[in-house]
This record gives C-alpha cells, sequence and structure tokens, in this order.
C-alpha cells in the first residue's frame, strides 16, 4: 500500500507577483525551490493565509535570488500581491517508507522571501 505525505514545504513567502495572462503555474525563485527540494514542474498545493483558498499547480523556476514568487494564470485570481502564503508538495511511498521519512520545510523571511 501507498500513502501521500509531505515531502517539501516552504512555510510563509509573500506573493510578489499576479500574472493573470500567463500560461498557468506558479514561478519560485530557485533559491527556495533548492533549499525546499522541490524542482522544476514539479506539482504543488498553494495554501494562502490570508483568504483561505487552496489551490495545486505546478511549479516554474523564477530567478535565483530574486525573492520571486508568481501566482500565473487563472490562480492569479486567487491570491493578491502580499497575500502570504504556504506552498506544500507530497510524495507517494510505501507506508514503511513513509513512516521513517522526515519532509523538508523551510522558513524563509516572509517579508523578503529569502533565506534565513
Amino acid at each position: 500500500m501507498f500513502v501521500e505525505v509531505v515531502k517539501s514545504k516552504i512555510h510563509k513567502v509573500t506573493i510578489t507577483e499576479a500574472n493573470l495572462h500567463y500560461v498557468g503555474s506558479i514561478t519560485i525563485d530557485e533559491d527556495l525551490m533548492d533549499a525546499a527540494n522541490i524542482i522544476e514542474n514539479e506539482k504543488v498545493q498553494i495554501v494562502n493565509i490570508n483568504n483561505g483558498e487552496r489551490l495545486e499547480t505546478y511549479v516554474i523556476t523564477g530567478q535565483r535570488g530574486s525573492g520571486e514568487v508568481c501566482l500565473n494564470g487563472p490562480a492569479a485570481r486567487k491570491a493578491a500581491i502580499g497575500d502570504v502564503i504556504i506552498i506544500i508538495a507530497y510524495a507517494m511511498m510505501d507506508v514503511s517508507e513513509a513512516k521513517m521519512f522526515k519532509p523538508t520545510i523551510i522558513f524563509p523571511d516572509t517579508a523578503k522571501n529569502k533565506l534565513v
């Protein structure tokens, strides 16, 4: 049997841009992606602390060191610039592996979306 568990989490970053007319996804600073063990095109869940919205999308690599966190396409309607969100990636694994697994969770500086 397999279960879905939290693999990676970026806890509290601030939306820096919302681009409605982009193809879709969320663009994340590559430094944050690396630190959280999230890769380009990976499926993620976005949880908006400001309004309670939840959505799933995929990741596009943003400019390293920029602090960029941009919701693109229809997802841009689910958050405003300045909203604080949590980004969560999940993985499927065997129950015995899941019991031993430790997710990568980072807590960036929310004001600048930088690693501390």
